[in-house]
């Protein structure tokens, strides 16, 4: 059986850093957020909801998987605000082959389209 540390150590060893950019709140209306993964928070609900209301949500949420409180704000926020934002499970490669800044359109169908421009 592994330590902690020796578990900690292989996970870290495997981990990849994700690339980030940071831009101010009234400029991150409508852009996709790309997010590997949540923590499993109904604060994550409660945040995405904030930001409906207050006018800096995201365009859409991009995802490696099924992600619940994602969808229940965008379900709870088009009850409440009239606003949903689609959120979009991606295959790992695919969200790996994402890059900060990228162009990007998601169709009715829940394509990630991207742009040339």
């Amino acid at each position: 059986m592994l330590s902690v540390e020796e578990a900690l150590t292989r996970v870290l060893a495997s981990a990849q850093p994700v690339a980030a950019e940071i831009i101010p709140l009234d400029r991150a209306a409508g852009r996709i957020l790309a997010v590997p993964f949540s923590k499993g928070s109904s604060t994550t609900t409660a945040v995405l909801l904030e930001a409906v209301r207050a006018g800096t949500a995201p365009a859409a949420i991009l995802t490696t998987g099924a992600d619940a409180f994602f969808a229940l704000a965008s379900i709870v926020a088009d009850v409440m605000y009239g606003k949903s934002f689609p959120v979009v499970a991606l295959e790992p490669e695919d969200f790996a082959s994402l890059r900060t800044g990228e162009r990007l359109t998601i169709s009715r169908d829940g394509r990630v389209l991207r742009s040339d421009c």
